[in-house]
């Protein structure tokens, strides 16, 4: 389960040492270390990392389908993490150090910045290939956050791009080695903390108010 520390004023949020797919007890855990990041006041900045072979695998499909009855509650509850975290009042810094798919992928676009592992690992949004469409507030996300060039073949091709391929795409900001993924990320970080705030949270809130918007759309949030 995923576990809050703090360096100073960055925290780091480690999301765990498995697939760390959304099962709804994972979304309340994360959900809770929010919290309590929100809630303290002064100069902070947030990284988000995991340990092991995998980032984040995404939506927990084996929860899903024997709950089938709660899958809108279920997409608004993730569409609901979506949205904080691009509208949270600091900066915000994924460290992918493995595999990052699907709503893995989407969560790490939730964030101001992306540092990945160079030499192996994968971002990819595989929706295309395993059937399942993309929810408005999904698509809404991707568009906001990636070029139209890149968005258009990371959603239809279902493209696994490695660290070097990430960055030229605008994808991640930084590829770096294994070992210092989470350092790096943690020192960007540590760089913007004065920036936390109402006026970030203000900033962020208008410049993705569309995407916010489709995330938050309760009333059909699976089109």
């Amino acid at each position: 389960m995923p576990t809050l520390d703090r360096h100073d004023n960055v925290f780091v949020l480690d999301l765990g040492d498995g697939e760390n797919r959304f099962h709804p007890d994972w979304l309340a855990s994360v959900g809770a270390a929010l919290d309590e990041v929100e809630k303290t006041e002064g100069p902070r900045a947030l990284v988000t990392a995991a340990t092991g072979k995998f980032y984040s695998n995404g939506l927990d499909l084996d929860w899903l389908f024997a709950h089938a009855d709660q899958q809108q509650d279920y997409i608004v509850s993730v569409q609901d993490l979506f949205a904080r975290l691009l509208s949270l009042p600091m900066i915000t810094v994924a460290a992918l150090q493995g595999h990052t798919f699907a709503a893995g992928a989407m969560f790490s676009l939730a964030h101001d910045f992306r540092v990945m592992r160079a030499d192996r690992g994968y971002w990819c949004l595989p929706e295309a290939d395993i059937n399942i469409p993309f929810s408005p507030g999904m698509s809404a996300l991707i568009q906001a956050r990636l070029t139209p060039q890149t968005a258009h073949r990371a959603m239809l091709t279902a493209h696994r791009y490695g660290g070097a391929d990430a960055t030229t795409a605008g994808i991640v900001d930084q590829a770096v080695a294994e070992d210092a993924v989470r350092t790096v990320a943690i020192e960007l970080a540590r760089t913007q903390v004065n920036k936390a705030g109402d006026t970030l949270a203000t900033i962020k809130a208008r410049m993705y108010a569309p995407a916010l918007a489709a995330l938050l759309d309760t009333a059909n949030p699976l089109g």
